[in-house]
Order: C-alpha cells, then sequence, then structure tokens
C-alpha cells in the first residue's frame, strides 16, 4: 500500500525520467554558457587598455524579451 501511495507501482514514470533528462541536459548547457562567459569576462578584465570597446557580432547579442 505504501509503494501505490507514492506512486512506484509500475516502475520509474517516462515523464519523469525525460524530464530529468531534459533538467540535466539544461543544468550543462547553463554550466558552457557560464564557463564561455567566465573567459570572456578575463579576457575584458586583462585588457591592457581600460577604454577598449570590443565589438559584439550577431552571434553575441542576447536575444530580446517577450
Amino acid at each position: 500500500m505504501a509503494k501505490a501511495l507514492l506512486g512506484h507501482v509500475g516502475g520509474p514514470d517516462p515523464r519523469m525520467v525525460a524530464e530529468m533528462r531534459r533538467l540535466q541536459q539544461r543544468v550543462r548547457d547553463l554550466e558552457a554558457e557560464l564557463v564561455r562567459l567566465q573567459t570572456e569576462n578575463d579576457a575584458l578584465a586583462t585588457a591592457s587598455d581600460g577604454d577598449a570597446v570590443v565589438p559584439l557580432g550577431v552571434s553575441d547579442r542576447e536575444p530580446a524579451l517577450t
């Protein structure tokens, strides 16, 4: 009866497994983005000229909020 109350009767729920995989991939993506941004920030911080302007390409722009 305890298993029925907790929802463990038929084994792992495929929707839950899919959601966990999606969230794990999202975490990996965010960690990669964090490393990229930290590297970019370090490069900007070590620039010899404090007033240097770094042009942003189209791929570097953030999407507009919707």
